[in-house]
Parts: structure tokens; C-alpha cells; sequence
């Protein structure tokens, strides 16, 4: 099978009436064959989000709902479609489209609630109804395109609502019949399908992760996201003054930097390729000047220069479990216990950091609460107090091998404590690529702009 570029588009990329016309000139510049997995326009699983609580509320409001989004729909259509019948025929495909969500919305009004798997369903038609008109609307442009579904190429999941990942034991690995010619093929992203040919969703924000799949299961030549941003940076530009893009990434960095709050990609984009050599390759659909030449290239290579702080991020959606007792850190199984009923519950675990009379867990925000709950209802012995620690910011220091070079820790921790910074907590050494520390959310962006000053400002 010829190799293919896996090209994926988000739906930042998808905001108006004419974000299409610099989609076909993307795609106008690729050798073909190219694979597409495209993200719902924007704005769109939001609404959907919103009729999904209206329909079990307000019912009369969703056919106005629905009759935005075709209306918009249609819209675009009449805006790149000028042939009466291919007109017609792309409507009608909408249409169908629409109706079955219709369909679906009403169904939760009958009964009352939203079941994860209808859920799922509903809010894979943002993807579906994107897919379905690019196809119609690139044929229409002078480039050949075939809609593909998850279904059509066996983008299995683990059979997990909401936030599935890809079991790739059980995809199809045979994609040649399915991708044979020298064209491009549309794929809609943010689902897979379970072993019971239902539709699972990947996460909020998982067509990156889908594509990547995509990608490992197609061997490509290259994953190419395109963004509205300039490539990776030394910091977000909001915060600091002066970032300098980077060039390139190895795989660990690249998934440090989006696991602690990087939003230039999904945080699982990176581990379906993590063992492969497919490179991902980053490029800002606001500098379009004819060249395929990436601003940030990702691959399995290890940097150039290893011991380089790379970039600074940071995130607010974490939050810290303390547990105290004296006998903590000695009693076999205190651990074990802990996490075996955190992960009964889903309760990802970020990290973990014992000593002899105290725990600390680090988890999603949103999982705080439950977790103390769950830790309480234990009733261990050996636990004196559960304390949640809430209204923190984790700010991640990230380059290949920086806890390898002498003076890199100091020097982070001293641009801290020079602005009178408290660092809550902090891990050194559980990855080779990062450095993170908890430290109050109101010193965020003081620690990330004294932190990048520290290692890119240039003195004379």
C-alpha cells in the first residue's frame, strides 16, 4: 500500500463560512494519497451538549436547535457547491444526517435521561455532519475525495463510553482495499466503534487522538495537525513575553508538554505512535505560503541538545489528595488499598509522592472530591486525615535529560523562591523530560514568566 499522510483538521480550523477555502488549499498541496480526519466545525459538540440538556428540559427548543445547524450546514453547502444536482445530493446526505440525530434527541426525551451510549451517539453527528459535507464539498472543488467511517476501517475501542481508548489488538489491520487509490479520503474524528458496533467517543478534544490511531494503523509517512497556532513555544505567548518557537520534539516531550497543559495537541495524540516512526508535524493554518515545511516536527529522536529546558506549561485542572497518618509510609498495602479503590471508581491517578507519615495523590480537579470520599469511606487506621487541596496550578518544566545537567533544579527553584513562591509539592526524576511543581494557582503566571526568563532571556 502506497504510504499515506494522515492530515488532521480541527474544528479551530472549521469556524466560518469560508475556513473551507484555506482547507482546499491545504489539501491542493498535497501529493495524493492523503487520509483527513476532521473535527466537528466549531462550536457545534457544544451545542449539541446544550440540546442534549434542553431535550430532557425544554423539548419544544429543540427543533429550533436543529433547524441552526442545518441552516448553517446548508449554508456552507450553497457557498461552495454551484452544480444543481451535486447540490441536492450533498443536502439530502445532511439531511439524513440530521433526522437521525433528530431521532435520537427525541428518544432521550421519551425517557427521560441520556444513557451513555446514546450520549456517545449524539455527539459523534458533529464529526459526522463535518465529514459528510467536506467529502461533498472537495468533489465539488476539483478534488476527488471518499468518505470513510470508523466502522469501514475497524477503529475498535476497549467498549468504554465517554473517554475510549483504541485497542488496536482487535483494529483492522488490512486497510489496503479500504484506502486504494491515489485520492483523499475524509474520516470523521472523536469516535471509534466497540466490539458491539456501537459508537464510542475518545474524549473531548480526542479527533488528535484518533488521527494519530489512524495514523499507526495506515503506517503513514507523517501525522499532519494543522492549528491556528504558530507551533510549539518555550511558553504560552498570553503569559510570556517573547517565546521562541521550537523546531522539534522528541515523543516524550512533546507528551509532557501536553499531558501538563499545552493545548497545541491532545494529551493521547502521542501514544499510539510513541514506539513507531511516524513523525507528527505541526504547521498554523494562518501562514499559508505554499510550502509543506513544518514549524514544530515531532518524532522519536532524541534533541539535539539534551539537557536544554525546551518549554515551560502549565495547567489549573489538577488538584492534591493529602493523606496523614504516622504509620503511612511503614504498613505494607496502605498504598495498594488506596489506589485498587481510586481506580475502581475511573480515578485516574497523576502521580503519587509518599513519605512515612503522609501520601499525596495528584489527580483531575474534577475527581478530588470523589477521591477524599472514597479514601474516607475506607476508614483506614492508619489514615488520621484526608485534606483536599484545591486552587493550585501544576507548571511543568519540560526538555530531554534536564535532570541530567547540574544546576537546572536549583536555578528553577531559585527563580521561585527570588518572587517569594511556595512550591507545594514538586517530582524530580519520575521522567527524564520534566520537572513539575504545585505551587498556588495566584503565582502561575509570575512562575512561568520568572522560570522562562531564567533559561531564554539572554543577558549581555
Amino acid at each position: 500500500m502506497t504510504q499515506k499522510i494522515v492530515i488532521k483538521i480541527g474544528g479551530s480550523n472549521l469556524t466560518d463560512i469560508n475556513s473551507l477555502s484555506k482547507i482546499i488549499k491545504i489539501i491542493d498541496q498535497y501529493e495524493k494519497p492523503v487520509i483527513i480526519v476532521v473535527s466537528a466545525f466549531y462550536g457545534i459538540t457544544d451545542s449539541l451538549i446544550g440540546i442534549l440538556d434542553d431535550v430532557l428540559n425544554k423539548q419544544e427548543n429543540v427543533k429550533s436547535q436543529i433547524a441552526k445547524i442545518r441552516a448553517y450546514k446548508f449554508q456552507i453547502l450553497e457557498h461552495y457547491i454551484s452544480d444543481k444536482n451535486s447540490l441536492k445530493k450533498a443536502k439530502t446526505d445532511i439531511e439524513t444526517l440530521i433526522d437521525e440525530l433528530e431521532k435520537y434527541l427525541y428518544g432521550v426525551a421519551y425517557i427521560g435521561e441520556t444513557p451513555d451510549f446514546l450520549s456517545d451517539k449524539i455527539l459523534s453527528y458533529g464529526e459526522r455532519l463535518s465529514s459528510s459535507m467536506i467529502n461533498a464539498i472537495f468533489n465539488n472543488n476539483g478534488i476527488v475525495c471518499n468518505e470513510v467511517l470508523p466502522a469501514q476501517i475497524g477503529l475498535r475501542t476497549n467498549d468504554r463510553y465517554g473517554d475510549a481508548s483504541i485497542d488496536f489488538g482487535n483494529c483492522i489491520t488490512d486497510l489496503e482495499k479500504v484506502f486504494s487509490q491515489d485520492q483523499v479520503y475524509v474520516v470523521p474524528g472523536f469516535y471509534g466503534i466497540s466490539s458491539q458496533g456501537k459508537v464510542n467517543l475518545l474524549g473531548r478534544g480526542g479527533t488528535d487522538y484518533s488521527a494519530a490511531s489512524i495514523a499507526r494503523l495506515v503506517n503513514a509517512r507523517s501525522l499532519d495537525i494543522w492549528k491556528d497556532v504558530n507551533g510549539f513555544m518555550s511558553a504560552d505567548p498570553k503569559v510570556v513575553q517573547n517565546p521562541v518557537r521550537i523546531d522539534h520534539l522528541s515523543y516524550s516531550e512533546a507528551a509532557e508538554l501536553a499531558y501538563f497543559g499545552a493545548n497545541i495537541l491532545h494529551p493521547r495524540t502521542i501514544e499510539p505512535l510513541i514506539n513507531t516512526n511516524i513523525p507528527i508535524r505541526l504547521f498554523d493554518i494562518g501562514a499559508l505560503n505554499g510550502s509543506l515545511e513544518p514549524l514544530t516536527h515531532i518524532n522519536a529522536s532524541d534533541s539535539e541538545v539534551i539537557g536544554a529546558v525546551k518549554s515551560i506549561t502549565s495547567s489549573r485542572e489538577f488538584s492534591v489528595l493529602k493523606l496523614k497518618g504516622p504509620g503511612l509510609g511503614y504498613k505494607p498495602g496502605i498504598l495498594a488499598t488506596i489506589t485498587t479503590s481510586l481506580n475502581e471508581a475511573d480515578i485516574n491517578i497523576k502521580s503519587v509522592i509518599t513519605s512515612q507519615i503522609a501520601i499525596n495523590f495528584l489527580l483531575s480537579a474534577k475527581d478530588l472530591k470523589k477521591s477524599a470520599k472514597i479514601i474516607s469511606a475506607l476508614a483506614l487506621d492508619e489514615v488520621n486525615e484526608v485534606i483536599p487541596v484545591k486552587d493550585i496550578a501544576v507548571v511543568a518544566v519540560v526538555g530531554q535529560g534536564i535532570l541530567e545537567q547540574p544546576g537546572i533544579g536549583y536555578k528553577i527553584f531559585k527563580s521561585l523562591a527570588d518572587e517569594n513562591i511556595n512550591v507545594l509539592m514538586s517530582t524530580l526524576g519520575g521522567s527524564d523530560v520534566v520537572c513539575y511543581l504545585v505551587i498556588d494557582k495566584n503565582h502561575e503566571k509570575t512562575a512561568i514568566t520568572k522560570i522562562h526568563d531564567t533559561f531564554f532571556t539572554k543577558t549581555n
